[in-house]
């Protein structure tokens, strides 16, 4: 049985830190002249993918180990090198002193998003699923189809920003130990999700479904085929990220999610 404590908090934090941090370096492999790099600083893990990338930030702050002013100047240093505003996700369980650091820096919140859990071996997602759907792990040679897909489901109402999420999904099916999966409805590429592994731990992303195929239950067959996937691999554990109160939130929890605390993120206001 898992409780959302100091434990767990850690175990979510690492798998969303390396998840980060293995997209950076998928980054890096296929463009070096990017500078992708990461750090390891007090127990967090600093990544920078660019400097105005939303996986440019830290996770894990204070979790591992108190927090401390030299810790922080190594972390920012690092950032503010590299034309990044220092940011950084985190949990409660960084706690108050953590907080007050934050505060005195210079540091303001500005999101606030729910980390999500569930034991895989309650999994309660619906495992009864369509005929008319087929769930395959594509291959490296289909990054562009499965970045096709994606980029289609999450930028219908934002055209504008296509290329950019085309460039991100190659870079997931890229990624190490991070299966994309696709959904098919009636042989035509109709959704796609990620997957990322890391001790046990599987978090689960980029979920998103083309306009013209929603409401068949792709969604649902793309959440119950990464949980038996994780399951087979040896996960216990399943997370996923939302905006706090979302209704990503509610539906995640509709298939057996429960939150296991809110995050905040931080923004340097005054280097």
């Amino acid at each position: 049985m898992f409780f959302a404590d100091h434990a767990l908090a850690r175990r979510l934090e690492a798998a969303e830190g390396n998840a980060c941090m293995q997209f950076a370096a998928a980054r890096l492999h296929a463009f070096p002249e990017s500078g992708a790099a990461w750090i390891k600083c007090a127990g967090a893990d600093a990544v920078f993918d660019g400097a105005d990338s939303p996986i440019t930030q830290t996770f894990g702050l204070g979790v591992f180990e108190p927090l401390t002013p030299a810790a922080l100047d190594t972390i920012e240093q690092f950032l503010l090198s590299r034309g990044a505003v220092p940011m950084h996700e985190v949990s409660p369980f960084a706690g108050a002193a953590t907080l007050d650091l934050l505060c005195a820096r210079g540091y303001r919140p500005f999101e606030i998003s729910s980390v999500l859990y569930q034991p895989l071996g309650n999994a309660s997602v619906n495992k009864d699923t369509s005929p008319h759907i087929r769930i395959r792990i594509v291959a490296p040679g289909e990054a562009e189809q499965w970045a096709a897909v994606s980029a289609r489901g999450w930028t219908h109402e934002h055209p504008e920003l296509e290329e950019f999420v085309r460039s991100t999904g190659r870079l997931l099916v890229a990624r190490e130990n991070s299966p994309c999966f696709l959904a098919e409805l009636d042989g035509q590429p109709a959704a796609a999700a990620a997957l990322c592994l890391h001790q046990g731990v599987a978090l689960l992303a980029g979920a998103a479904t083309v306009p013209e195929h929603r409401r068949n239950g792709l969604q649902a067959a793309l959440l119950a085929e990464r949980l038996r996937y994780a399951a087979a691999q040896g996960c216990d554990l399943a997370m996923m990220v939302t905006e706090a109160g979302s209704n990503s939130q509610r539906n995640a929890e509709r298939a057996g999610f429960r939150v296991a605390y809110t995050r905040l993120k931080w923004k340097l206001d005054r280097p």
